[in-house]
């Protein structure tokens, strides 16, 4: 293990944190809000913890794939204990546990909450609050991979450990290059976002907030009762529309850039996508036509809810907890899909389901005929039995932790529902769940285990197990040579 290169690169990472915290510095100024004094004390603090990590220049500049999940699951956990201290030694936050919890839902793009009124914070605290969701949305090591130059040998590593999906490659030949490239896109469609919210009639704070959930697929909102507080069919109608986009491969919209709209359509992942929600639109609305909703109201807000849930934003224009069970079953299954590879969203991922699924059936054939010789191809291709292996081992380990959280928060003594959603919402990333931790409610009253736990579950699920695991495990992950 190569400590001294994994130390440097976790100091340039706290100092690039202490910078961006000069962000909500600046609204608090514009504001004339006195919490900023909290943003400078942290900063301080973190810079300095950084400059230290930073000057243990490495004897060897290799760096293998260990080494690179160590970084990404160290960068995580660090940045989101210094970013808890804002929300903590501002008092907008009680005590540091629930500033932590909070925090790391808004590095993670999870949107769970311990808020109950959120409307009361102040502006500076928002912005950051929210601006997490942004930082974490691309990821912060992808940003580090495209502003500073490093050996594209090194960089693969932190770029597979950090991207969501079971397989990762680059754009272009240049890693840096191919950072740089996603992060022009994800900046450029949050832009459009905020300038199309603004339109619409949301105030510019609001819309820039609103944005930086929405691109991370986070969900925070500066409203109590999330998107459903504006009361704008537009801006419902623009924010689904944008979470569907961001659910989707960052890899499609390069293609589109370059005119290999082909590729870009031929995508089998992007086809199960909007099947699944397309699908999934298709039963709430008419479950909601039925019972509660006219038609047009119940498609809005069906598209609204399936698109959120999916791409694990965890908006909600409406208190979804109140719907038939129907519907309920119905987001359930969409909080464990999830988005696409190499998206903001978070989940299973759709390739995994689909890979899951199409080795289930083969499964079941070969039982049938076991002399059958089958492959399981996306997009036309034939997957190594690694890759499927891989995404059937990843699975169980992912139920494993799963069932292993539930019993843990079980223990506060709360409703199985609220005990299973809880659980199933913070690994997927999704947000809200259902019953105590619905849309109109929040995890304030879990114990301080449980947020602690949940917290794992949070990291675990953004960083797709391994790089957080590790942290916990002595047995590590053999070196590449």
């Amino acid at each position: 293990m190569n400590y001294r290169k994994v130390a440097h690169y976790l100091g340039i990472i706290l100092l690039i944190e202490a910078a961006l915290m000069f962000l909500p510095v600046a609204v608090g100024l514009i504001y004339r809000e006195k919490q900023i004094v909290s943003f400078l004390i942290t900063i301080g603090i973190v810079a300095a913890v950084g400059a230290i990590l930073y000057k243990r220049k490495p004897k060897k500049n290799n760096l293998y794939s260990k080494e690179g999940y160590m970084i990404v699951g160290l960068a995580w956990l660090l940045m989101s204990a210094f970013g808890a201290l804002p929300m903590f030694i501002s008092g907008s936050v009680s005590n540091y546990i629930d500033a932590f919890f909070e925090t790391v839902s808004g590095f993670t793009t999870t949107g769970s909450t311990i808020l109950s009124d959120i409307e009361s914070l102040p502006r500076c605290i928002l912005f950051w609050r929210s601006f997490t969701h942004f930082i974490g949305g691309m990821g912060i090591l992808v940003f580090v991979l495209a502003v500073i130059p490093r050996s594209e040998g090194s960089s693969i590593h932190i770029m597979k450990a950090e991207v969501p999906g079971p397989v990762v490659g680059k754009l272009v030949s240049k890693v840096t290059v191919t950072a740089r490239i996603l992060y022009g896109i994800y900046i450029g469609m949050t832009v459009l976002l905020i300038i199309l919210l603004k339109i619409v009639g949301l105030p510019l704070f609001d819309s820039v907030i609103s944005a930086f959930g929405t691109a991370g697929t986070g969900g925070f909102s500066v409203m109590n009762n999330s998107i459903e507080g504006y009361q704008n069919p537009a801006a419902e109608v623009i924010i689904s529309i944008f979470m569907l986009l961001f659910g989707l491969n960052f890899n499609l919209y390069y293609l589109l850039l370059i005119k290999q709209w082909r590729s870009a359509l031929k995508d089998e992942e992007m086809r199960w996508y909007l099947g699944i929600i397309a699908a999934a639109t298709f039963i709430i609305t008419l479950d909601l036509t039925v019972t509660r909703h006219p038609f047009g109201e119940s498609v809005r807000y069906a598209f609204f809810q399936v698109t959120s849930i999916i791409s694990t934003t965890g908006f909600s224009s409406v208190d979804y907890d109140l719907w038939p069970s129907i519907t309920k079953a119905v987001l359930l299954v969409l909080m464990f899909i999830g988005g696409c590879t190499g998206s903001t969203g978070g989940g299973l991922k759709v390739q995994r389901t689909a890979v899951l699924i199409k080795n289930s059936l083969r499964s079941v054939r070969k039982a049938a005929n076991p002399r059958r010789v089958e492959t399981i191809k996306m997009n036309g291709r034939t997957l190594d039995e690694t890759i499927v292996s891989g995404i059937t081992g990843y699975f169980a380990m992912f139920m494993m932790i799963v069932a292993l959280s539930v019993i843990i928060v079980a223990l506060d003594g709360f409703d199985l529902t609220t005990t299973l959603t809880s659980v199933f919402t913070c690994i997927n990333n999704v947000g809200p769940g259902f019953a105590l931790v619905g849309p109109a409610g929040n995890f304030s009253d879990f114990s301080y285990l449980s947020k602690i736990v949940l917290s794992f579950n949070m990291l675990a699920g953004r960083l797709e197990l391994i790089p957080i695991m590790m942290l916990f495990s002595k047995l590590g992950i053999a070196s590449d040579s």
